[in-house]
């Protein structure tokens, strides 16, 4: 299930305002036009500012995101263009089975591929990928380095930012780590709308799985090559992975 931070439709609203950098994307929107691809899987695609930009480039788009409210944001951004969006995960579009072999790439930006915690979720949703793929196509997603230990750095002391949203008013957020428990680290991030003082909490929590362990995963879900780059806009902080669906 989405946390609140997706999920509820006032925080959803807000987002992309408050967090209006995402020249992360740049290297997803690169792969794309570098590997020609026509039609394209985005994982968690959230408020949909992938699928906005592949839209542009008349690049065909399905976003899957499990809360309603994002996929609601995404939805109002694009008036015209081929994209689609399904509340749900990416084993709900395979379940479909008119999508499988229909897509050329995939993707899964940002946190994405650490929301994933259960290994058999994690599985599941790579041989989704790889039956929505076509025979050599690819998936592409990050993940961050555990040895880089992020977590310490997610302090309210350091991540605090106010942001003044026009009719919106101020809005306040931070993110402040309040668990780690081996791969596993929770922290809360919560947001307050001071025009009328409402605060809304928001706990998450990612999974820092190793290099090698992702490569597995990979493989066993059928993908039969990976490689592994520095993660471009954050080098030594995680990896970029590009996976190619076997035949």
């Amino acid at each position: 299930m989405p946390d609140a931070l997706f999920s509820h439709s006032r925080l959803a609203r807000v987002y992309d305002p408050l967090d209006p950098d995402r020249s992360d994307l740049d290297t997803y929107v690169n792969l794309v036009a570098e590997f020609g691809a026509e039609t394209v899987l985005d994982v968690g695609c959230g408020t949909g500012e992938l699928i906005t930009r592949l839209v542009d480039m008349d690049v065909e788009a399905l976003g899957v995101d499990p809360a309603q409210a994002s996929v609601d944001v995404a939805q109002s951004k694009l008036t015209q263009g081929t994209a689609e969006f399904v509340v749900g995960t990416a084993p709900d579009v395979a379940d479909d089975i008119a999508r499988w072999n229909s897509f050329d790439m995939a993707t899964m930006t940002a946190n994405v591929a650490q929301v994933f915690l259960d290994d058999s979720d994690w599985l599941s949703t790579l041989r989704a990928i790889r039956c929505c793929l076509r025979p050599g196509g690819r998936l592409v997603f990050e993940t961050r380095d555990p040895f880089d230990r992020a977590w310490e750095r997610w302090t309210k002391e350091t991540t605090r930012r106010t942001v003044d949203l026009g009719e919106v008013g101020i809005v306040e957020q931070w993110v402040a780590t309040t668990h780690v428990d081996g791969e596993f680290v929770t922290f809360e991030s919560p947001t307050i709308f001071h025009l009328d003082e409402e605060h809304i909490d928001s706990t998450s929590t990612l999974r820092f799985r190793s290099q090698p362990a992702v490569e597995r995963t990979l493989s066993d879900a059928g993908f039969s090559y990976v490689e592994v780059h520095d993660l471009p806009y954050a080098p030594g902080r995680g990896w970029l992975f590009i996976a190619t669906a076997g035949g």
